[in-house]
């Protein structure tokens, strides 16, 4: 497959014309049906704790907003939904939170071992920049992935948003490599439109994406939270020559395109942030332009609320099985069906047969 160039994705980035937009997201879909296959992954996210040691400029977790009710779940409490996770018929489960220096690496070890010796999920682990012999503990223990998003490639502006909880500042392109040579799929991703950003930037890192050959790929609308710098408009990063990107939903969409083109083998789910900037049908076009995960939430509902990384999040007042009937409904409204397995990099699942496609089969076969 050819790859696009900087100039070519810029071009794409900059097209707003409905028909163009039509033939990008046609093109995503072909390429995702290819390489991936019909299977939507289902995902069960469990936030198992608000707690975060860092300030960064755009997320509601940040340690200097004292406006948040701050949780941490107990093992019991990860481990039942996990095994809810399982029941509703999900291949992987996701254990995400904010940094938090309280869960500690033996506990989580133990909690990923529990799992993967009591349940056939894949597991994958969103706990923040961690040393590498955290990584190493935690791959030992069983995890198969892990989530560290770096929401902008461009390192002027990342430096902007992510103050550093050490002297040596974060570098989580780096963390990424050292990740993949752990054993893990490794999965980053970047917000759309964060004040500062330009359509280079964005150009930029979906061309990273490639380079580091990443397993998943996250992509998002930046949401305003007003407790937070960026949100509230205290932090006013300027840009010194392009221009500023919008973080509208189509602009969501031409990014999970593109990466889709780009980045063929990896898993791209359509987020919860373009569901809730959409509620209607945010999911669905995520998918319909080359997303092939989502993320059904698994948190504990006296919980749900109060993992508040951006403002009026949507699904949190949903059970857990409301969530997957509706999950399950929009992705078969599209003539998908929901993936079974672990679904890794890669991976193309065919459907289950019925009883009477399964019967014809075997006759067909017979004669």
């Amino acid at each position: 497959m050819k790859a696009l160039t900087q100039p070519e994705l810029l071009e794409w980035l900059h097209e707003s014309r409905p028909s163009r937009l039509q033939l990008l997201y046609g093109w995503a879909d072909r390429v995702r049906k290819e390489w991936v296959g019909d299977a939507v992954h289902l995902r069960g996210l469990i936030e198992i704790s608000s707690h975060c040691a860092r300030q960064c400029m755009y997320c509601g977790l940040r340690a200097a907003n004292k406006q948040l009710t701050r949780y941490r779940m107990e093992r019991e409490e990860i481990l039942n939904c996990a095994l809810e996770a399982e029941q509703l018929g999900y291949g992987t489960v996701v254990m995400q939170a904010g940094e938090d220096g309280e869960i500690k690496a033996d506990w989580m070890a133990e909690i990923v071992h529990w799992i993967k010796r009591e349940t056939r999920l894949a597991v994958t682990l969103s706990l923040g920049e961690r040393s590498q012999d955290e990584f190493k503990m935690w791959r030992q223990a069983g995890a198969d992935r892990y989530l560290l998003r770096f929401e902008t490639s461009d390192k002027k502006l990342f430096r902007a948003i992510h103050p550093s909880r050490y002297e040596v500042g974060s570098d989580r392109i780096e963390l990424l490599r050292t990740l993949k040579a752990l054993g893990y799929e490794a999965g980053g991703g970047v917000m759309v439109g964060i004040p500062g950003q330009t359509f280079e930037s964005l150009a930029g890192d979906i061309l990273t994406f490639r380079t580091l050959n990443l397993d998943m790929i996250g992509i998002g609308p930046f949401i305003p939270h007003a407790g937070t710098p960026l949100g509230s408009g205290a932090l006013k990063p300027l840009i010194e020559n392009g221009e500023q990107a919008p973080n509208s939903e189509e602009m969501v969409y031409k990014m999970i395109a593109l990466t889709r083109i780009t980045c063929p083998e990896a898993n791209i789910p359509s987020t919860t942030a373009l569901a809730t900037i959409n509620r209607t049908e945010g999911r669905k076009l995520g998918l319909k332009a080359g997303a092939n995960v989502v993320m059904p939430n698994l948190t504990p509902m006296k919980y749900r609320s109060l993992y508040e990384i951006y403002p009026a999040k949507a699904c949190i007042e949903e059970s857990a099985s409301d969530c997957n009937q509706c999950l399950r409904g929009q992705i078969h409204s599209l003539g998908r069906f929901a993936g079974r397995g672990e679904g890794g990099r890669g991976t193309v699942e065919v459907p289950l047969l019925s009883r009477v496609e399964a019967g014809l089969q075997l006759v067909q076969l017979a004669q």
